[in-house]
């Protein structure tokens, strides 16, 4: 009888134990374990999650919107690193502009440092409109929709670069296909005898078999072909997709479009001089990515070592060669929009010289190559259409409202382009 109390007092003592413990604690009792019901839960929802799997709850895209103050926050935090930046960038040009003014001559990447803080400030001059004017600046949020361009580069959220890189990217590949459609009409300078025989044997040997004699018979051929002589004689179609592949607006008459067009090869051909002393190698990612995009290389999943191969050959075929560049653009236009080619410039080159109709080649033919045998009507013709050209030019310049002369030449950098290979050839 002792013993039953006993036992049946531990008993009671043990259940008063479990009914005194936490809710997560309590379990049943096998020998000197105890499983809690949690546990047991668990076991329960790991079977019926393996029968049933779980499907994943979509997040509401409201909840994960930041509220209106947030989004104020962000930009003005935004503006104020933008302001810093931009004071940043005046403190550096300020001591770039007084290295300049005592004699030194400035690097490339200090040219463009200048050059950038100087069109940002310049920006600053329609925006500080919106300041100084009583409730202007209610304005704002229209004007920057209309003409986003107008704040300095400091203020670009990386939002906005990978827009204008994007339809950049899509302009370039639409604007390649009209330049490959389009074959542009590209009529060579005077040249001698000898010259007239390369040409006649290049033309010849490419229409017969796809492809140059050699890659030295390629670059003669293509040396004829000048900037100013091939920007001249491009029709207006082609002077549209040639400025817009180089992000140029295409607005004004054909005479300001050369004029705009010529300008940024002029800064190219000056650019290439700087890269070609200071060495393909003292670039750095960015900055070669930049040089490439300014060139029409395509640069998107393309590694660094593929497009310092790249930029090289470009320079060497600029520089080395002389090949107008002009011409360039034309066969970085060619290989643009597809991804998958493996064609070099100088192929892309080949097709672009190869891409003459018919009817140009033998008027080219007759006006360059067979200039002493031509007959009197060839040479009637040609002056006439030289003459309807030379009217239409005439009437746009009549309607136009700001009228401009073209009188920039691209071909005078081309005697400087030898002094500085012989000079940067010494100093390697």
């Amino acid at each position: 009888m002792h013993s039953i109390k006993f036992f049946s007092s531990r008993t009671v003592t043990r259940a008063a134990r479990f009914n005194c413990a936490p809710a997560y604690y309590r379990g049943v009792i096998v020998g000197r374990r105890y499983y809690s019901k949690s546990e047991d839960g668990n076991k329960k929802n790991q079977l019926s999650t393996s029968e049933n799997p779980l499907v994943p709850v979509s997040k509401d895209p409201k909840a994960a919107k930041p509220t209106l103050w947030s989004r104020v926050k962000h930009e003005a935090q935004h503006y104020w690193d933008g302001t810093k930046l931009l004071g940043l960038d005046v403190k550096i040009s300020f001591k770039l502009v007084m290295k300049m003014a005592a004699g030194y001559e400035l690097t490339r990447r200090e040219k463009i440092q200048l050059k950038r803080t100087t069109t940002d400030m310049i920006r600053l001059i329609p925006f500080s409109a919106f300041v100084i004017v009583p409730f202007a600046e209610l304005l704002l949020p229209i004007a920057l929709k209309l003409f986003p361009n107008m704040l300095p580069s400091t203020y670009e959220s990386k939002k906005d670069k990978q827009k204008k890189l994007d339809s950049l990217r899509k302009t370039r590949a639409v604007m390649s296909e009209i330049i490959k459609d389009s074959k542009p009409h590209l009529k060579t300078n005077t040249i001698d005898e000898g010259q007239r025989l390369v040409f006649t044997q290049f033309y010849k040997h490419v229409r017969e078999t796809g492809e140059p004699e050699s890659r030295e018979q390629l670059v003669q051929v293509a040396r004829l072909f000048t900037d100013d002589t091939v920007l001249d004689n491009l029709p207006r179609p082609q002077l549209v997709a040639l400025a817009k592949y180089i992000n140029l607006q295409p607005f004004g008459t054909d005479v300001m479009l050369r004029y705009r067009i010529r300008y940024k090869m002029l800064e190219l051909k000056k650019d290439d001089f700087a890269i070609y002393y200071e060495g393909v190698d003292s670039l750095d990612p960015n900055e070669l990515r930049l040089a490439c995009a300014s060139r029409g290389i395509r640069n998107v999943n393309v590694n660094d070592s593929v497009l310092r191969e790249n930029l090289n050959n470009w320079l060497n075929l600029r520089l080395k060669d002389k090949i107008p560049s002009s011409l360039l653009i034309m066969t970085t236009a060619y290989t643009y929009g597809d991804i998958s080619s493996t064609k070099s410039l100088y192929d892309a080159l080949c097709d672009v010289l190869s891409g003459i109709p018919d009817e140009l080649y033998h008027e080219v033919k007759v006006n360059v190559v067979e200039e002493a045998n031509a007959t009197h009507k060839s040479k009637m013709a040609q002056l006439k259409e030289q003459e309807e050209i030379m009217k239409e030019e005439e009437q746009q310049e009549k309607d136009a409202v700001v009228k401009v002369k073209d009188e920039l030449s691209l071909d005078e950098l081309d005697e400087k382009a030898a002094q500085v290979t012989k000079v940067a050839e010494k100093t390697k």
